[in-house]
């Protein structure tokens, strides 16, 4: 089994040992928030968890336009750049299934949900979230665990031929079940949402334990280190479901019985420094992070674009928060079927939402150039230390104290960075 592969059943296998260790996942493809995650990873000296989603990364290339294999490479050229270890670099595949094709009826979904999973394994991602658990044309709503569980099954045996045929061994490891709401944030206004009952999670795994055994996958179940949950943790656009364990105790405790699973915790972005902390402590030990990320870049951006306008005569500005917007108007997919209300209200939403649907058009070469021009018109002079205060004071801390350069990427990853110490402090355990 891999090096990298070990850090993670080693830290379940800590975590079971009563550790209240854990990992988190950087879910995210920009180069500024990976170069910050590797960057941070290398300073603390730990594994990084990296995941690419169904929707971000796939066969065709998602809507970054990167095939896993690309993905791939991008990561360890950024790694190699910023020197660190390879060895300790861990690539994941979330929500791997026929998501991107739900409008397909479910033979057509499933064939490309195949290949999705072939270029994922191929490519060397060695953590495997299986997740068939939506609806596709034709199919009941909802599914039945009996059918979300046949389909993981099927795509789990192609994962282990294609790593057995690409690598002379299959070593991966494997996450199965979902959240509900579904991946990326809520939809709708959210006021409570429900903790996923012990019974649900029993039956999800029983169903998917028959399924494999059908298969005649059996050997590979100790191999399965996580199930998705609700531990009733959300945010919409404007507000945030924090996490209250005393109503995932019994949820908490169900996984107890089991030597080798832990949970994994999707839509963890925006909680407290204390919830994730207690999230891990109650076996939520995998925690995905992944909108709360690029919703720091785009707030570090705006603070530049902020100074960058108090600097300089307007036709030397980027104008880059002007740029984004018309982008986003001029390409509204990615937003309009997520923020609703009047015209203020979705302007709100376009910039500010934390669910950040931003995050989609940062690739934009309009928005890039701009971006660009932002950092070059900032680099050229120091920036005032007055206007670093004003809109990034958790920075202006540390350059005053010669921490940190007042650099705009620096200034940048910094930011963003603030929230992966958070994940990273929640799972240290005895470590802390």
């Amino acid at each position: 089994m891999e090096r990298k592969v070990k850090h993670l059943t080693e830290m379940v296998e800590q975590h079971k040992q009563g550790n209240s260790n854990g990992i988190y996942a950087v879910c995210s493809a920009h180069p500024l928030v990976l170069e910050a995650a590797i960057r941070y990873a290398r300073t603390q000296q730990t594994p990084l968890l990296i995941e690419a989603t169904s929707n971000q990364v796939d066969q065709f290339g998602g809507y970054t336009g990167m095939t896993p294999a690309d993905f791939r490479g991008f990561v360890c050229q950024l790694a190699d750049t910023l020197d660190f270890p390879q060895s300790q670099l861990i690539l994941g595949g979330d929500h791997l299934g026929p998501n991107r094709w739900q409008n397909l009826p479910a033979a057509e979904a499933m064939l490309n949900a195949d290949a999705l999973i072939k270029s994922y394994v191929a490519a060397g991602f060695k953590k495997i979230h299986l997740d068939c658990s939506m609806s596709c044309e034709g199919d009941p709503v909802p599914l039945t665990d009996d059918i979300v569980a046949e389909r993981a099954a099927r795509l789990a045996k192609i994962a282990e031929e294609t790593c057995r045929e690409q690598f002379g061994e299959s070593d991966l490891v494997y996450v199965i079940g979902t959240e509900v709401p579904v991946p990326g944030g809520a939809h709708e206004a959210l006021t409570e949402l429900a903790v996923t009952t012990p019974d649900a999670a029993r039956a999800t795994l029983e169903a998917h334990r028959h399924a494999f055994e059908k298969q005649g996958l059996d050997a590979i179940w100790p191999r399965i280190i996580a199930l998705v949950v609700q531990p009733g943790v959300e945010f919409d656009h404007t507000h945030i479901i924090d996490y209250q364990p005393q109503k995932a105790v019994t949820l908490s405790h169900m996984v107890e019985a089991f030597d080798t699973l832990v949970f994994e915790a999707h839509s963890t972005d925006y909680q407290t420094p204390h919830a994730l902390r207690q999230l891990v402590k109650d076996h939520f030990a995998i925690l995905k992070v992944g909108p709360a990320l690029t919703f720091a870049l785009r707030e570090a951006l705006f603070s530049l674009a902020a100074i960058e306008e108090e600097l300089l005569p307007a036709k030397a500005c980027s104008d880059l928060r002007h740029v984004l917007e018309n982008v986003m108007l001029d390409h509204p997919e990615y937003w309009q079927s997520h923020y609703h209300g009047d015209g203020n209200t979705r302007r709100l939403a376009r910039g500010y939402s934390y669910s950040d649907r931003v995050r989609y058009y940062w690739p934009d070469s309009q928005i890039d150039d701009a971006f660009a021009r932002l950092v070059r018109n900032l680099a050229d002079e120091p920036i005032p230390l007055p206007l670093i205060s004003q809109y990034l004071p958790l920075q202006y801390v540390k350059v005053r104290e010669a921490d940190l350069s007042a650099s705009p990427r620096e200034l940048i990853i910094d930011h963003i960075q603030d929230i992966l110490q958070q994940y990273h402090a929640a799972c240290q355990g005895d470590n802390a």
